[in-house]
């Protein structure tokens, strides 16, 4: 029986890019998770509908690329997690919805949970969040893009290049004092959305300007749910994840040449998200 239920899982594993195991034992050490799960395309609209029933609150449908729409969502479960410190940024997957190709890709709860819950990781609630999004979107099949689940929580693009920990700082004040002033910048039109964790943390959701956006083009418009960007605050210090980290793990094909194409993005994004807290 044993050896049934290791062979279910083994399947399972290849089927959909990680593995519907539950329990501490994930059965993913050495093996390679996806990063996003492609389906057939639906328009937003159908997406919103889909990840409702499936138990996800919409917070932020926002237009990352032209003829493209990111759909934010979370739950209970994860704003849990992520109320936890240094955890903000597991609060939230993504959903792209790309009018243009047709086609549709949701963020792997099981990658990006991993990385950034690091050895706090839990799977039982990461995979739960896979298995909901499969069931709202048959077919669902792994992207190409691909780590080793062993490496995600000390993941880095090469040697020198930062880790998840290696945060950019923003910005300090309470708490109150730094969500103001996010809400305040330009009128607050930049402010994509806003999500209370816990009383000593809240992740938001920010637009960066329009040329540092264009990076997105340059490398992939198939992983467009990369933005928006997100800054997390947390007992009085505003941080964004480190552009370097972040975007490589994003898009974890990307070629050390095609990393140099877009060389001064990591510093354009840093500039422009320290703007509103100075």
């Amino acid at each position: 029986m044993r050896k049934l239920l290791k062979f279910i899982a083994f399947v399972s594993l290849f089927a959909f890019g990680a593995t519907v195991v539950s329990g501490e034992d994930t059965g993913l050490e050495g093996t390679e998770v996806s990063a996003y799960l492609q389906g057939a395309y639906v328009d937003a609209a159908t997406a919103k509908t889909k990840l409702a029933g499936a138990g996800f609150e919409v917070i932020a449908t926002y237009g990352s690329v032209d003829n493209g729409s990111t759909l934010v969502f979370t739950n209970a479960a994860l704003k849990a997690e992520a109320a936890k410190p240094k955890r903000a940024h597991v609060a939230v997957l993504r959903l792209f919805v790309d009018d243009q190709a047709k086609t549709m890709s949701v963020t792997n709860p099981v990658y990006f949970g991993k990385a950034f819950m690091q050895d706090e990781y839990n799977h039982k609630v990461f995979n739960a969040q896979l298995e909901a999004i499969n069931k709202a979107f048959a077919g669902l099949t792994p992207s190409a893009d691909k780590l080793k689940f062993d490496d995600l929580a000390g993941y880095h693009f090469m040697m020198g290049m930062p880790y998840y920990a290696d945060a950019n700082e923003l910005g300090k004040g309470t708490n109150e004092e730094l969500v103001t002033k996010a809400k305040a910048f330009k009128d607050g039109k930049l402010l994509i959305f806003e999500l209370k964790l816990s009383d000593k943390s809240t992740l938001l959701g920010y637009q960066l300007g329009d040329r540092t956006n264009k990076f997105v083009e340059k490398i992939g418009r198939a992983n467009a749910s990369v933005l928006p960007y997100c800054v997390a605050i947390e007992d009085g210090v505003a941080t964004a994840l480190e552009a370097k980290y972040y975007l490589a793990l994003s898009y974890p094909l990307l070629t050390m040449g095609e990393f140099t194409t877009i060389s001064t993005v990591p510093g354009a994004i840093q500039k422009d998200l320290e703007k509103p807290f100075n």
